[in-house]
């Protein structure tokens, strides 16, 4: 079964998170499939490269977002009905990015592109209104967080299971501690350590 983790606002498959869940699956869980595609800096280019990578699975996948990779997995998991943890996510990132009009690096790879009214006028279109079932989501805070208001995802995601650590920051520090668990949660493998 895949694991599609989603990157979050100007990263790429080379965050650390990205690539403790795949070190930690080929260790621990090797049929699990780890999906983690370079997200097209275009909001709608990058959701759909998602709906690619969910559409061609010849079964269920879990989704593990963080950040801006936490609101397009939200979406997703409404769409399809999928079980996704949410890593320190964005709400409604669409105000924040405003902040960001104009020229942008990613911060892994370099890459210059311009970021325009249109690009956040389609993160806002992916707003979700209420969340259908909120036993699918587990959402991961940490207090500590500097990029975003912890708060907002604790106040969102209200109900939901959740984890809200004292202290950390945005890329959620020590977030190989949660792993097994969270394979666990998303259904993609039982009884991992």
């Amino acid at each position: 079964m895949p694991l599609v983790y989603i990157h979050g606002f100007n990263s790429s498959p080379a965050s650390l998170k990205a690539r403790q869940t795949a070190a930690w699956l080929e260790k621990n869980c090797p049929e699990v499939s780890f999906v983690c595609p370079a997200l097209s800096n275009d909001p709608v280019r990058a959701i759909g490269q998602l709906e690619a990578e969910i559409e061609k699975a010849d079964e269920p996948v879990g989704l593990v977002g963080s950040s801006m990779g936490g609101y397009y997995a939200t979406w997703l998991a409404e769409k399809y009905r999928l079980k996704a943890v949410l890593v320190n996510p964005a709400v409604r990132p669409y105000e924040w990015m405003l902040e960001y009009l104009g020229v942008n690096a990613n911060y892994h790879t370099g890459e210059r592109y311009q970021l325009e009214q249109r690009h956040v006028d389609a993160v806002k279109s992916l707003d979700v209104p209420g969340l259908q079932n909120i036993a699918n989501y587990w959402v991961l805070l940490q207090t500590g967080d500097e990029v975003l208001d912890y708060r907002l995802a604790e106040s969102r995601y209200s109900g939901c299971r959740m984890t809200i650590e004292q202290g950390g920051d945005h890329s959620f520090q020590h977030f190989e501690r949660p792993l097994p668990a969270i394979i666990e949660f998303l259904g993609l493998a039982t009884g991992v350590s």
